[in-house]
């Protein structure tokens, strides 16, 4: 069970946010910066009963230790992912780790961000707002796309492909959508993190790359002869709508 809970608003008033940190130290002054900027936290000192608590009450978004007691940040990031109720979340890491294995890692399991420790409490609390921004303005997109195979429903976050469901992170939902929005452009790595990732992110042009092979196993009929998802040798990427 979560042994920290802050604000006594109700859940619903405000985004609620799970901080995994084993150390409690840290994880008061997550809570606290976060609790006096509009969030309402609960604080788990390790993997044990996060996702049980999160099915039971949706966050909004996870902040994720990488090196915690039981299974690791990394591991809780790929149950997360897997759990349906839990699709809509964000995932941010917090860890000292900061490598760029490590990161990577963390974006192919799908991490929204990542924030390396030490950090700043303000800057903190500016990628959770930024983070949670752009997820919200993603779900105002009402405009249903139907390209080939693919539906697109923005105002609900869900994707299809050839009438069946599929499930995405939100980033990775986040940047399908855009770039079948603008159809046929041709995008390069730098112009599609400005477009879909926080500001300040703490991710490279490889990022980029993660996500669309990510992307391509879940929509591409054979992800190493893409459709949709063409590769311009030198510059980065472009959606293609298949010809009828």
């Amino acid at each position: 069970m979560p042994v920290h809970q802050v604000s006594a608003e109700p859940w619903a008033r405000k985004p609620l946010v799970f901080v995994v940190e084993d150390e409690a130290d840290i994880a008061r002054l997550i809570c606290l910066h976060l609790d006096t900027s509009g969030y309402t936290t609960r604080w788990f000192p390790s993997s044990s009963s996060v996702i049980e608590e999160a099915v039971k009450e949706p966050p909004s978004l996870f902040l994720l230790d990488v090196m915690i007691p039981g299974s690791d940040g990394l591991e809780l990031c790929r149950h997360i992912r897997l759990a349906k109720p839990l699709a809509g979340a964000q995932i941010i890491f917090l860890t000292a780790r900061a490598g760029e294995a490590d990161r990577v890692r963390g974006l192919e399991l799908g991490g929204d961000d990542y924030i390396t420790k030490p950090f700043s409490p303000r800057e903190l609390v500016a990628r959770v707002r930024a983070v949670l921004r752009r997820s919200r303005e993603s779900a105002q997109t009402a405009e249903v796309l139907k390209l080939g195979e693919i539906e697109i429903d923005g105002s609900s976050m869900i994707l299809k492909v050839a009438g069946s469901p599929v499930q995405t992170t939100t980033r990775e939902f986040r940047l399908l959508d855009y770039m079948a929005r603008h159809a046929t452009r041709v995008f390069t790595r730098d112009q599609l993190l400005d477009a879909v990732w926080s500001e300040g992110s703490f991710v490279t042009p490889r990022s980029v790359d993660v996500y669309m092979r990510r992307l391509r196993e879940k929509i591409e009929p054979d992800p190493d002869n893409p459709v949709y998802l063409k590769t311009v040798r030198g510059i980065g990427y472009r959606f293609d709508v298949p010809k009828e």
